[in-house]
């Protein structure tokens, strides 16, 4: 293999390997290596053994020839622990088992010889054999270069084989066919299955049982890997969404158009969310639900977003994971552009960002002065989690996790270095300053950026967020909830003045429900977005731009 394609197979191709020596040593052997240069085989440690581990690691399956063979790999790579490992022992077909068979049942007298494979190769131990028989006056025979039929009939025929290799030999086939075929066996420690459960003083009956039985295991073990359905698991988090006015049950049967399991954690719900998630679990045996309460008064209950999101994730049990929100909705046309997705990623893509649909007030407006991406689906490797990402990782002064300004607590990280995950994402540089130009008021501009995001919209699947759709009722959680969010989160103490209010110039506790309703109905229509980092300003109106689809069926109707 030329080692320069080692990467590319690794992070495009589905494969699984069957290993019946050592490649990781450039000799193939730990013993041949010894004795060609006269040292202990180091090869994990060169640029040879580094790049066939790693070959081994981007398995889907790894298959061994004896479990002995599989411990020394796995004494010098402890990562393909995290491999699936299957050892395989050695594979018969039936019409082969069916021949040793009958060469067994035929062999009622046999000679006084035993049989030594005389290969030419020193590491075989011919000649360690041979002095074997000498030293204890056993009759032998010397065996190669003849037909296959030939051995097995003279092994049919002869006492035993005595084979003592002077290396390891991981499952040496000719030992199990002198053994089916009614053969003592004389052999040393270097013959790598001898000790396994399955062969060790089993009769060759049991043996030639347990042979069938993996014949019909292992190509079930290949046809599975060959027509494997990869698998979804969706997952979202809840807490008091009846209260909060958020769609969560649309969300949820959204996710199950495509999602092998939906896992929803509920924070401790206590105005009829939970029951209704129940109801909706007893409508479909997909949907796990848990509840795991939090101290919500916490003064840093912010960080509980992350970790709610982290436990509903370390429940997913699919090939993929697509994490949403309450308030997001996966349309109807884009169920199969899921599916078609995950069978087509490269094996490199741990994370994709995908698009993400901003209403602002109504389905008549898409908001421009967001990012129009989300991280969504991710492989369900179980280093991948939810956090603050290292660098924003700070605590309070009693010790407790907060975030610095940068993350919302709900990074895509590692789960031991709390680095973030690297993410395949559609949205680019040129595509960014194409939306800033069309922030500015182009009207080419917007209407490209427009265009672009019809088309991107078409092609790659994506979400309907809801958050902006109800002004009025965004408003109301802003003054009730997420203001304060942001304090916890950040570690921020923010006085309840004019000055901090974005949407009023008054305290909140001011502002009356009529006032928010008023404000609601302007931002809707002057409006096209507005990011509440600084007070709304109805004199320079952002854009926004349409999308043509429309809102998702389920949707429609909701009030």
């Amino acid at each position: 293999m030329n080692m320069n394609m080692i990467p590319v197979i690794i992070a495009n191709l589905n494969y699984s390997i069957c290993e019946y020596d050592y490649k990781f040593c450039k000799y193939r052997s730990i013993e041949k290596h010894k004795f060609s240069e006269g040292l202990d085989c180091d090869c994990q440690n060169q640029q040879h053994g580094k790049m066939i581990s790693a070959f081994m690691h981007g398995a889907d399956t790894i298959f061994w020839m004896s479990e002995k063979q599989k411990n020394i790999y796995l004494q010098r790579f402890k990562f393909l622990e995290n491999n699936k490992n299957i050892v395989l022992s050695s594979v018969f077909d039936t019409e082969t088992l069916d021949l040793l068979s009958d060469v067994r049942k035929k062999s009622e007298r046999r000679n006084n010889k035993w049989l030594i494979i005389n290969s030419p190769s020193w590491i075989k131990g011919a000649s360690e054999s041979e002095k074997f028989c000498e030293e204890n006056g056993y009759d032998y025979e010397l065996v190669w270069n003849i037909d296959h039929d030939q051995l097995l009939k003279k092994m049919g025929l002869s006492k035993g084989l005595i084979f003592q290799p002077l290396g390891g030999d991981t499952c040496p086939r000719v030992v199990i066919e002198a053994k089916l075929s009614g053969c003592e066996l004389i052999l040393n420690d270097n013959v790598q299955h001898k000790e396994e459960c399955w062969f060790k003083d089993k009769d060759p009956e049991s043996i030639e049982k347990h042979l069938r039985e993996n014949f019909i295991n292992f190509w079930n073990q290949i046809e599975g890997l060959i027509t494997k359905k990869e698998t979804i698991s969706g997952y979202t988090t809840t807490l008091n969404c009846i209260d909060q006015k958020y769609p969560f049950e649309q969300s949820i049967k959204s996710m199950l158009a495509f999602c092998d399991q939906v896992v929803v954690v509920d924070g401790g719900s206590s105005d009829g969310t939970w029951e209704a998630l129940e109801l909706l679990s007893n409508q479909d045996d997909r949907l796990i639900i848990e509840k795991r309460k939090r101290d919500w008064s916490h003064p840093r209950f912010a960080v509980f977003d992350g970790l709610q999101k982290a436990y509903a994730r370390s429940l997913c049990t699919g090939d993929w994971c697509w994490q949403m929100d309450s308030d997001e909705i996966v349309h109807e046309k884009d169920v199969s552009k899921i599916k078609n997705l995950i069978t087509q990623m490269p094996k490199s893509a741990h994370l994709l960002a995908l698009p993400v649909i901003e209403y602002w007030g109504s389905d008549e407006k898409v908001r421009i002065d967001v990012n129009p991406w989300k991280w969504r689906l991710s492989r369900n490797h179980k280093h991948i989690t939810h956090g603050i990402p290292k660098g924003l990782r700070t605590v309070d002064e009693d010790g407790n996790l907060h975030s610095l300004p940068g993350s919302d607590g709900c990074n895509y990280i590692d789960s031991e270095t709390y680095e973030v995950i690297p993410c395949l994402n559609f949205y680019d540089q040129n595509i960014h300053n194409l939306r800033v130009n069309a922030l500015s008021g182009n009207e080419d501009a917007v209407q490209a950026y427009e265009n672009w995001l019809n088309n991107v919209i078409e092609n790659l699947p994506g979400v309907h967020h809801y958050s902006w759709y109800d002004l009025e009722r965004k408003i109301h959680t802003y003054k009730n909830y997420w203001s304060k969010h942001w304090q916890s989160l950040y570690n921020i103490e923010q006085e309840d003045t004019a000055e901090n209010n974005m949407f009023f110039d008054k305290k909140w506790a001011d502002v009356s429900d009529d006032e928010i309703k008023q404000l609601s109905i302007e931002l809707k229509d002057k409006m096209g977005g507005w990011i509440f980092h600084n007070k709304v300003d109805f004199k320079k109106p952002t854009p926004h731009v349409y999308i043509e689809r429309g809102q998702p069926e389920i949707m429609k109707n909701v009030k």
